[in-house]
Order: structure tokens, then C-alpha cells, then sequence
């Protein structure tokens, strides 16, 4: 056996080499002069941040379960690349990140991504000058952005020049925002700058294994003292949690894709609408499986009261049953989500009783806000499905600030621009139906199922309403423990058991009278009926004809909207 070592190499021994040459085909060859050279020396610059680099750092990368940027790219489209602002010198400077445009799927796309084998994808002068030059770019042209951020922050040699890269960066990408939308995906290790640009994005995707934050585990240790795992710091889980990544996923690839699979429901600039696509899915489909979900539930023993999954009946509305939900790990008592209907993109906004009853809590309401506040920048339409029984009390949401959270979700249903229908499901209670897309609040139509619960209150507001009637009954127990006590004493029973005989069967009388309130309270206000002759809802519609209404309603309003940028007011945002 040889004890010569062997360096590992991707070169294909038995290749004869690449050999460029710099003749016009068919010209009769001559001597090479100061053309050639200079042709050579073009050539390799521009070859240069692709092969200069190391196998070793290409296979640190993989060892880590990461790819190259140019790997990445090749993710994104097989059209070959166009490599924008070469601008890397003698030490490479600028080359730890690669900008350019992609064609993908017809759709010119700005895309930037960090190349953490060359100097660790860290950020210098040089470089954060190409990156705003690209995002200036973008907005210009109106085409959206994906960003694959990998990289260690600041280029420390280059002293204060890589914080005004940083900087310049911050500056371009918050003057193209709502202009151009961007995916930004993160992979590797990122810190500081390297997670305040992506977040400024409209979309953050968080692959598994990665990390990114204001500062690493190491800072943490050196300045709180506190011992902490980068998964627990800056992880999917915890960012997927707080929404500060939108979208968490298995692996780079899964970014990747989940980006393509994105973009393919925003449009390219706020001038305009999202592609439509056509379809063979019937607008006038009859969706059976709502209606067998809603009589399943309805006609369980827990009646009206019986949660069920919203996504199942946005799932039944859009084109072939496919739609891109935004924000899956947070708040699920509200399901934001991009379909499309009738070959047209729809923002769903739809409170989801599988959770929480489908009570708006800080984090279902902002993420309302947020979602709505895009539809309405980018000329999306948005369908709302209200199922609430309210805004969830305590004193831990009142702390949190869920008055200032229920105001921004208010706000951004009262600034919607595009059209939006609201479909009540069934619960519509209190200040929850107030400030959810109403017509009061803008709406341009409202329909609702025959199952719909409109009212001030839920079954606690029959304190109010027959509050007459509950004091009778209530002070009539008194009197029912006094006689039946003394009728069990009188038959011979103890004091003692006849009186918590006499006070339990007292008891469910009390029960079955205020079921029997209950009951009425229902019948008389918590339906649809008086909402539908005040005008509160315009028509009531069956669950098989959902997706033929809502298509056709839809329609009706996108033939007369003009997509374009917002000209009102801009409003103070929490």
C-alpha cells in the first residue's frame, strides 16, 4: 500500500482541459498578439470567483449540508445566469457576493446571494454598493427580488466600509419596498446585518440548521453570561413562532422551491396584478365536501359549538384544491393563505375554530394586519371567513397589548383598496364582526352561510337579554331548596341529605331552564336573520354554491379594478 497521500479533487483526470480560444470560426489561424492576451486575461477575470475558489471550500459547504451560490442559482432556473456588476479586484473584493438576473418561468427576477466561500459571504464597501444597485434596479424595472443570505456580517479588515455596505444596502432595499416584492431565504449562519437586510424583504424563509439574529450565542455568553444553543436563539422554530420568518422549511432546497413556489402567486410590481393562469377547474364546481364537513360537525353532540378546519373549506374554494399558506407555524386560530379562483390570485384571511375557537388573539391579529397590508400594496383581492367568538380576553393579552394589536388589524381592513368580500362561516360576535371587514369597513360585498351566528354577544348575552326572566328563575331557588327540604324532612329523610338533595335537584333545574334560554336566545338573535334584513349581509348562500359565488362575485369586482400603485395616504403602522 502507497503512504503517499492523496489530495481529494473533483478533476477529471482523463480530461483533456478546457481549451478557449479566441478565433472567428473558420479564420485562418495566425499569430497571437496583445488582442488574445488581453481576450485571456477578460476571460479568466471573469471566471475568476467561480474558479479560483477551492475544492475544500466547496466541500466545506457540502460537509456542512450547504450548497455553493452557484449551486443555489441552479435551483432556481436552468436558464444560464445574467451575472450583473463584476466588480471584484485583486483580493476579491466584492466577489463574496454575486448578483444578477434570472429568468424563471418567463419572469425576470433580481437575484443576490452570498458567497460563503469567498471571504465567508461577508459584506464590504464594494459589495453593498453592487447589491443597492441591484435593488435600485429592480424597482426601477419592476421586477421582485429573491435573496439567499449566507453570510457572516461585516467584513472586518475593511473596517467602517463594510457597515456602509451594510448600510447602503438598508437604504436601497426599505426605498424599493412596496414597490417590488422580494423572498428572502436564509441559510448558514447569519448575524447582525446579515439578518436586519433579508427582514426588511417582504417574505423570510428559515430552512432547518440555520440560524440568524441580532447577535450569536457567543455574544450572548460573553455579555448576558446565558448559555444558549443557535437553534434556541435564532432558529426556524423560535422565528417561525414570532413570525420574523414567514415560512420554515426542511432544507435549502425546500427554500428554495418554497421561494419559486411563492413567487408564483405575488405579481412582479405594485403596478400590476398577479399573472393569472388558467384553469380547468369549473368556476361553477359544487363543493360536497363543505357541506359534509359542516353537517359532520354541526350534527355532532356538541351541536354548533363544534370546531372545524377553515382549510379544508379554502381548500375546497380554490382551483384544484391548491393553495400557498403564509405563516404556518404562528397563530393558527387564523389561516392566511395565497389561492387562486377562477385563474385569479386570492388573498384568504379565514379564523380557523380548530384553534382557540378561532379567537383573535396579538399574534393572529397582527399576522392578519400584515398579510393585508400586502394584498393591498401588490393589487391582490382578499376573501375574509369570519368564524369568532371575539378578541380572547385575560390579563395576558391586555399586557401584550391586544388593544393596539385589534386597532393595526382594524386599520389595515379599513385601508384595503383591492376587492374583498367577507363570508361569515358561522360565529360573527362583538367587536371581532366590528372590525372584520363589514360594510361598514369597506367591504364590497358580504355573504353568509345559513349556519351564521350574527350577534352582539354569544350565549352569554342572554344575561342582557331576558336578564328579567334570569333573576326569577334564579331567585326561585331559593324558595325550591326550602320546599324541597322540607318535603324530603317530612318523608322522613335526614336534614342534613334532604337539604343537599332538595340543592342539587334545585340545581339542574336551574340548568335546564337556562339551556331552555339558551336555546331561545339562538333561535331569536344569534342567526342570520336580522343582519340579513338590516342589510348587514346582502344574500345567503349554500355550501355546495361557495366556490360559484365567490368566483362569479370576484370576478365581477377585478373587471372593474385598475391595478396600480396606492396613491392615499399612508398610514402610521404599529
Amino acid at each position: 500500500m502507497s503512504n503517499t497521500f492523496i489530495q481529494p479533487s473533483l478533476k477529471n483526470p482523463f480530461d483533456a482541459g478546457e481549451k478557449v480560444e479566441f478565433n472567428i470560426p473558420g479564420e485562418i489561424s495566425r499569430a497571437t498578439g496583445g488582442y488574445e492576451e488581453a481576450m485571456q486575461a477578460g476571460y479568466d477575470l471573469i471566471q475568476r470567483p467561480i474558479k479560483s475558489v477551492s475544492i475544500d471550500q466547496i466541500e466545506k459547504q457540502h460537509f456542512k449540508k450547504r450548497m455553493t451560490v452557484w449551486e443555489r442559482i441552479r435551483v432556481l432556473t436552468e436558464a444560464e445566469p445574467n451575472i450583473l456588476f463584476q466588480n471584484w479586484g485583486k483580493n476579491l473584493d466584492g466577489a463574496s457576493l454575486v448578483t444578477g438576473i434570472l429568468n424563471i418561468h418567463g419572469r425576470d427576477v433580481a437575484v443576490y446571494g452570498h458567497d460563503f466561500t469567498v471571504r465567508a459571504g461577508s459584506m464590504d464597501a464594494t459589495n453593498g454598493n453592487k447589491l443597492a444597485r441591484l435593488f435600485y434596479m429592480a424597482g426601477e424595472k419592476g421586477i421582485p427580488v429573491i435573496g439567499m443570505n449566507d453570510s457572516a456580517g461585516a467584513y472586518v479588515p475593511a473596517g467602517v466600509g463594510g457597515l456602509d455596505g451594510y448600510a447602503e444596502a438598508f437604504t436601497a432595499l426599505r426605498k424599493i419596498s412596496g414597490v417590488v416584492p422580494s423572498i428572502m431565504c436564509m441559510f448558514g449562519f447569519n448575524a447582525g446585518g446579515g439578518s436586519y437586510l433579508p427582514r426588511q424583504g417582504s417574505f423570510v424563509i428559515q430552512p432547518k440548521d440555520t440560524f440568524f439574529g441580532l447577535t450569536g450565542p457567543g455574544v450572548v455568553k460573553s455579555v448576558l453570561g446565558e448559555d444558549v444553543t443557535p437553534e434556541d436563539l435564532g432558529g426556524p422554530k423560535v422565528h417561525g413562532q414570532s413570525g420574523v420568518a414567514d415560512l420554515t422549511v426542511e432544507d435549502e432546497v425546500g427554500a428554495l422551491r418554497t421561494a419559486l413556489q411563492l413567487l408564483n402567486y405575488i405579481p412582479d410590481n405594485n403596478s400590476v396584478m398577479a399573472r393569472h393562469q388558467e384553469t380547468s377547474d369549473p368556476l361553477d364546481r359544487k363543493t360536497w365536501e363543505i357541506n359534509t364537513l359542516l353537517k359532520k360537525a354541526f350534527n355532532s353532540p356538541t351541536g354548533f359549538n363544534t370546531p372545524f378546519d377553515v382549510s379544508i373549506i379554502i381548500q375546497q374554494i380554490c382551483d384544484h384544491g391548491d393553495y400557498f399558506e403564509m405563516q404556518r407555524d404562528r397563530a393558527r386560530n387564523v389561516v392566511t393563505a395565497f389561492g387562486r379562483l377562477g385563474g385569479n390570485v386570492i388573498g384568504f384571511v379565514a379564523n380557523n375554530s380548530a384553534v382557540d375557537s378561532g379567537q383573535i388573539d396579538c399574534d393572529a391579529a397582527y399576522k392578519i394586519a400584515r398579510f393585508n397590508r400586502f394584498c393591498n400594496i401588490y393589487n391582490i383581492p382578499i376573501i375574509f371567513m369570519e368564524d369568532t367568538t371575539g378578541f380572547l380576553p385575560g390579563r395576558e393579552q391586555e399586557a401584550r397589548g391586544i388593544v393596539q394589536a385589534g386597532r393595526a388589524m382594524l386599520d389595515s381592513i379599513v385601508d384595503i383598496r383591492t376587492p374583498r368580500i367577507l363570508l361569515i362561516l358561522r360565529n360573527a360576535y362583538g367587536g371581532a364582526y366590528a372590525s372584520y371587514n363589514n360594510y361598514p369597513t369597506g367591504a364590497d360585498l358580504v355573504l353568509a352561510l345559513p349556519t351564521t351566528r350574527l350577534a352582539v354577544m354569544g350565549p352569554a348575552g342572554k344575561e342582557f337579554v331576558y336578564k328579567d326572566e334570569l333573576r326569577k328563575i334564579r331567585n326561585a331557588v331559593i324558595e325550591r331548596v326550602k320546599r324541597g327540604t322540607q318535603e324530603r324532612v317530612e318523608a322522613g329523610v335526614k336534614p342534613d341529605l334532604a337539604k343537599l338533595d332538595a340543592e342539587k335537584e334545585a340545581a339542574d333545574w336551574l340548568r335546564a331552564e337556562e339551556a331552555l334560554l339558551n336555546t331561545r336566545y339562538e333561535k331569536e338573535l344569534m342567526n342570520p336573520k336580522e343582519a340579513l334584513s338590516l342589510g348587514s349581509i346582502s344574500s345567503l348562500v349554500m355550501p355546495t354554491d361557495l366556490r360559484k359565488v365567490l368566483g362569479e362575485n370576484m370576478n365581477f369586482f377585478l373587471r372593474h379594478y385598475k391595478p396600480g400603485p396606492m396613491q392615499s395616504v399612508q398610514r402610521e403602522f404599529h
